[in-house]
């Protein structure tokens, strides 16, 4: 599984957010493009190519090889996942696109004839009509009973990722295949991220009667989108071919080859020598300096204004950081700042991330929350002191007999977050606490470790997939994983404080963009008073192609850089 973690569904991604946590926006949706955005001049003319030739493949190197193709369960919150495979080949009634002033918006998809109409009262019922070209990879088509089943297997199946939204539902209609009808039983502004990029729209006429699990994890030969899986080869690639019955524009492309890489290192050299087409690397270090000394032949854009933000993901339940003061001593004992400017300072992120969310969803956001926590050893040592901490000949607190040490955990070999570890150490220390390393591999990380609250604070982003400005997915008490659920909440840090899940409940339920706008910042507010995390970046996008790919490249901050690829085209 990645290091970002997607919500609603939030992704989690080796990338430095799969999460799924989710951005902004009313039922409507939208998404501010504030901040830096970079893109290469001659990308401006590339991306503006009108006659894309066919045929031909591309082959792009991929930082991450992802657990399963079940994007319900717990293991498929991968983003390199959802990236390389699902945006691609699961239909989905909304898109999320830049309008002509650079605004994400929620866009109905050519999978429905247009807008859904939404009732809000005495009940919320909104009806789906679907378009009547739609239809899978054998010429079924695509109906309102596809509808219902994506809804069911989420409500009642097994070992599911997220429920959020889908639990608001009373019923789907499906008696006219051509339009699915849903009730809620209680309101659900985000009702656009329903059926959506956190899992899409299944087909009920294949999977009906099925384990879906195990008809989709190692992936599947049906699609509804403009690509179909033709082959995953395990360790090494996974090979994307045109679906033939898709209704929008056909692929130009014969195939997309995604070529697993080690590691960043081995991807900007396979990039380098003509390995590789295009590549979408972590912000490492090295990375950015390749960047900026020039690659010839090659495109860049690089985006701040992303769906992703890192923070360091602290259990709320373990000691010491069962204690409100232990996490707000953490908090000023850290120079954010200067760790973001080490870090992304090259690309032009110089300053820390001051609210835990996405940057891309500001306008329910209160991006100061954090400002506070600037580095100040005093007040670090009056938190811990009138909490009962002492310091000793070493250095370091104690109380009760017991030093104040805790265990950082991240993704193994990924050399940005073990930088990140390693100043923290150094910081730390000199405020009194005794930090330990301890990383493990992404799958572990993201499939036991942090589900089973066995970690006391870890680096990892999440992944935005959908607009929707509500963290409750990440901090809502009922949320918790434990083992009468079988870990399959997503409030991994153990959060659970009541005024919290007020704010967050508002968001999720009230249909009042105003109330939900002012929830938001209020819950921004009592997260920054707890510390129940703390951000660190806006983790940056980067993304490079070659001079060979023509057609409309660009990133979306939420779909991923390969969301159209069916426009691309390469020289011969």
């Amino acid at each position: 599984m990645s290091s970002l973690s997607t919500s609603k569904k939030l992704l989690v991604a080796l990338f430095g957010l799969s999460l799924v946590a989710t951005a902004c926006g009313s039922s409507g949706g939208s998404g501010k493009a504030s901040g830096s955005s970079t893109t290469s001049a001659a990308a401006t003319s590339t991306t503006s190519a009108a006659n894309v030739p066919k045929g031909g493949t591309v082959t792009i190197g991929a930082e991450q090889e992802p657990d399963c193709a079940d994007w319900m369960g717990s293991c498929g919150g991968s983003s390199w996942g959802y990236w390389m495979m699902q945006v691609g080949t699961m239909p989905r009634a909304f898109d999320v696109l830049k309008d002509a002033k650079g605004t994400y918006q929620n866009v109905a998809s050519n999978l429905l004839t247009g807008e859904p109409t939404l009732v809000t009262s005495p009940k919320q019922v909104v009806t789906y009509k679907i378009n009547p070209k739609a239809v899978w990879s054998d010429g079924q088509p695509i109906t309102s009973s596809d509808f219902k089943y994506t809804w069911n297997q989420v409500v009642t199946g097994k070992d599911i990722y997220d429920t959020t939204g889908y639990t608001n539902i009373a019923s789907v209609d499906d008696s006219d295949p051509a339009t699915a009808v849903v009730t809620f039983s209680k309101p659900y502004p985000d009702w656009k991220a329903l059926f959506g990029g956190g899992y899409g729209i299944f087909p009920s006429h294949i999977l009906t009667g099925k384990d879906r699990d195990a008809e989709t994890k190692d992936g599947y030969k049906w699609s509804g989108g403009p690509w179909m899986i033709k082959s995953w080869a395990k360790t090494d690639s996974i090979t994307m071919v045109p679906n033939p019955k898709y209704w929008g524009t056909q692929p130009k492309l014969d195939s997309v080859v995604f070529k697993f890489q080690a590691d960043t290192s081995a991807e900007f050299q396979a990039f380098k020598s003509n390995q590789v087409e295009a590549i979408y690397p972590q912000p490492q270090l090295d990375a950015v300096d390749q960047i900026n000394a020039g690659l010839p032949g090659a495109q860049k854009s690089i985006n701040a204004v992303t769906g992703n933000f890192e923070s360091i993901w602290i259990n709320n339940s373990h000691a010491p950081f069962d204690s409100k003061a232990v996490r707000q001593a953490l908090a000023y004992s850290i120079d954010r700042d200067a760790l973001v400017k080490r870090l992304f300072g090259g690309i032009g992120v110089d300053n820390a991330l001051n609210v835990i969310n996405a940057p891309i969803v500001s306008d329910y956001s209160d991006t100061k929350a954090f400002a506070d926590y600037t580095l100040n050893l005093d007040k670090a040592k009056t938190l811990l002191e009138g909490d009962g901490w002492t310091k000793g000949a070493d250095g370091i607190y104690a109380k009760a007999g017991k030093k104040l040490t805790f265990t950082m955990r991240t993704t193994a070999g990924n050399k940005r977050r073990e930088l990140t570890e390693q100043a923290l150490q150094q910081q730390l220390k000199a405020a009194g606490f005794d930090m330990k390393i301890n990383n493990a591999a992404a799958g572990d990380l993201f499939g036991t470790i942090l589900p089973q609250g066995d970690f006391d604070a870890g680096i990892y982003a999440q992944v935005l997939t959908s607009l929707s400005p509500s963290d409750c997915s990440l901090f809502c008490s009922k949320n918790i994983p434990t083992q009468a659920n079988k870990f399959s909440g997503q409030d991994w840090t153990r959060t659970n404080v009541p005024e919290l899940d007020k704010q967050l409940e508002i968001i999720d339920g009230n249909l009042d963009e105003s109330a939900r706008m002012a929830a938001g910042k209020a819950a921004d507010k009592i997260m920054a008073e707890n510390v129940v995390s703390l951000p660190i970046d806006p983790l940056p996008n980067i993304f490079l192609w070659s001079n060979k790919i023509l057609g409309p490249v660009q990133d979306n901050s939420v779909l991923g850089p390969f969301f159209n690829m069916n426009e691309w085209g390469v020289k011969a």
